[in-house]
């Protein structure tokens, strides 16, 4: 059920949700899972069947970022149940959760399908960390719709870019179309939900900054509910995959700071300046915390190459 406070504030941004899911709907393009799974690579598992990272042939990193990405897709019933929540199951917000869901639900099948076809993954360690994830259904849940429309715009772009990078990592050409599929997908989820907030920010202003300020300075990707998550994570960010350079650089800067024009917004109420504040300096801090974490991997990646034997 919708927050009953919610109740107006969605109601008064009703046409923008047809206008937004009118556009979504006209630039979208069919697919179909089924024509990009490299089927004829794919082998029965025997029942004593044990997986090698030599079958792979991918990076250990990449290992990571597709077991953490098609993992945070499996837990779609409860990202569903939680965006349903926030924005209710009626009018033009019902229709955009429900289609939403549906371009999601292909997310999950089309990269599960991709690994186990071509035993990208240890599909044992897959399965068994799939059933801890959607068993433990941890997904966040933010306290009301402003908060929540903040949220799943940083988390969609986010999303996009580490399905991006990590299919931009994969050698095999079905893999990288697999993936850029996926992104593409989440790209048009992140922008009906940044001009949704883009929205929220002229109807009410000082509402908007104060949900900003708390979903940014508390944001965390998806998935920690996987398990090993927090290496993965960590080997994820070793890679470029996405770290807090990546956040900053492509997340923070062109959406809160440009798009949503955070520093330059009038006649806010005393708790919401102090809100501004406080995130302009976050992001601040973030920026610097990513460029000095960034040129460490640049230094460790350099001082590897130097130690590459000559031929190899």
């Amino acid at each position: 059920m919708v927050i009953p406070a919610d109740k107006p504030v969605l109601a008064a941004l009703e046409e923008t949700a047809e206008r937004l899911l009118a556009r979504h709907l006209s630039t979208t393009k069919e697919w179909f899972p089924h024509t990009l799974v490299p089927w004829g690579r794919a082998a029965g598992f025997e029942a004593d069947y044990e997986w090698s990272p030599a079958e792979a042939g991918l990076p250990s990193a990449v290992r990571s970022a597709l077991f953490v990405n098609v993992l945070t897709e499996d837990n779609l019933p409860y990202y569903f149940r939680d965006i349903e929540r926030m924005f209710g199951r009626d009018g033009a917000w019902g229709s955009w959760v429900r289609r939403w869901t549906a371009e999601e639900g292909r997310h999950g099948f089309v990269i599960n399908a991709y690994l186990l076809a071509t035993r990208s993954v240890d599909p044992v360690e897959l399965e068994r960390a799939r059933m801890v994830q959607v068993q433990t259904g941890a997904v966040p849940e933010p306290p009301n719709a402003a908060e929540g429309l903040a949220y799943v715009a940083l988390q969609e772009l986010a999303t996009r870019i580490s399905h991006f990078n990590t299919g931009s990592r994969i050698d095999d050409p079905a893999g990288r179309a697999v993936m850029r599929r996926v992104a593409a997908d989440e790209n048009l989820h992140f922008l009906f939900y940044r001009d949704a907030m883009s929205a929220v920010f002229e109807m009410d202003p000082s509402a908007a900054v104060i949900a900003t300020e708390k979903q940014v300075t508390g944001f965390a990707m998806p998935g920690v509910g996987i398990p090993g998550f927090t290496a993965h994570a960590k080997a994820i960010a070793d890679a470029g995959i996405y770290d807090l350079a990546i956040h900053h650089d492509q997340i923070l800067q062109p959406v809160v700071m440009r798009e949503w024009k955070l520093a330059d917004i009038e006649g806010l109420s005393g708790e919401a300046e102090q809100a501004r504040e406080r995130l302009i300096r976050y992001v601040g801090r973030v920026g610097k915390v990513g460029r000095r974490i960034a040129s460490r991997r640049e230094e460790r990646l350099a001082a590897d190459a130097e130690r590459q034997p000559v031929g190899v």
